[in-house]
């Protein structure tokens, strides 16, 4: 099984806070050393090639290393109360493998970042019990370089949301002073292990791969547009993108005035627009529509299903 032992200091993600998690100190995420789980659940509203027909098993984790004032999933990833299940690794891969059984082949891992370890040891005693699913690593991209390369062997595709090329508003947003340099380097480093083909297989399902995905914010094209710039520059316009329209003002958050409504249409097309002119041709452009399908419920026992 996977060495816990790296929690002793935690230098797992880019915060490098190193508490001892093993001992029950917690750093900026807020996590101990044990299995943090909000839900385990197939969610069928992922880009078509990961939902494929039958979904994905997404293991979504409490608590984050973001503090995002906007979080669509805050019930679970704010440190005050999460919703959350304090689970045995046994348990959460009993809970995988009951939802692999129905066919399901993706296993997601989402917010992520924080519980590295605790991913490996799932993945570890998943393929200890003879499955061998397609498994993807759902993150904000605020993720350590080195831990990446540890999950190379782990991880067939990273799928990392590259929210800022503003570090201004990622302060004011996220909290976070250095998000875009950092985030950048995740992605190379990803880019760097899966390259820009998408494996697919004969059910159109992807096997392998990088996908980046991008919320554009109401107010904040010039982020969406520059954020798409540095991809383009830094890394390949040869990438998959997912381009998503799905943001909405949570209720129950206290939000700036510039993220208390939806996104405009034309807002979002500018953005389009821009994905285009960079030669961005690989990926997905979301429903403008989307803002009112993707609004999860944690205190149900499937978040994503309509009440």
């Amino acid at each position: 099984m996977n060495d816990y032992s790296q929690y002793e200091s935690c230098n797992m993600c880019p915060h490098l806070c190193g508490v001892n998690r093993l001992a029950g100190e917690t750093g900026i995420c807020g996590a101990t050393a044990q299995q943090h789980i909000s839900s385990i659940c197939i969610h069928k509203g992922e880009e078509p090639i990961i939902s494929g027909e039958k979904g994905i098993c997404n293991v979504f984790f409490s608590l984050c290393n973001l503090a995002c004032v906007y979080c669509q999933n805050f019930q679970i990833s704010r440190q005050k109360n999460p919703l959350e299940q304090i689970l045995t690794t046994s348990e959460v891969v009993r809970q995988i493998i009951s939802i692999l059984q129905e066919g399901v082949r993706l296993v997601g891992f989402v917010s992520p970042s924080h519980m590295a370890v605790q991913v490996i040891d799932i993945i570890e005693n998943l393929w200890e019990k003879g499955y061998k699913p397609v498994t993807v690593w759902n993150s904000n991209a605020y993720d350590n370089v080195e831990t990446l390369k540890l999950l190379e062997p782990y991880i067939d595709v990273y799928l990392p949301d590259f929210k800022y090329s503003d570090d201004t508003l990622a302060q004011k947003y996220s909290h976070i002073k250095n998000y875009s340099p950092v985030a950048i380097k995740a992605i190379k480093e990803m880019y760097y292990q899966k390259g820009n083909t998408l494996r697919i297989n004969d059910a159109g399902e992807i096997e392998k791969g990088l996908i980046v995905r991008h919320l554009v914010l109401p107010n904040h094209t010039e982020n969406s547009l520059h954020a798409l710039e540095l991809l383009a520059e830094e890394i390949s316009p040869r990438m998959a993108v997912s381009l998503m329209a799905q943001y909405y003002p949570p209720e129950g958050l206290t939000l700036p005035h510039t993220l208390q409504q939806k996104l405009k249409a034309n807002e979002y097309q500018k953005v389009v627009d821009k994905m285009n002119e960079l030669g961005f041709t690989k990926g997905w452009i979301q429903e403008f529509e989307s803002n009112g399908f993707y609004r999860p419920d944690f205190n149900q026992r499937h978040p994503f299903e309509e009440k």
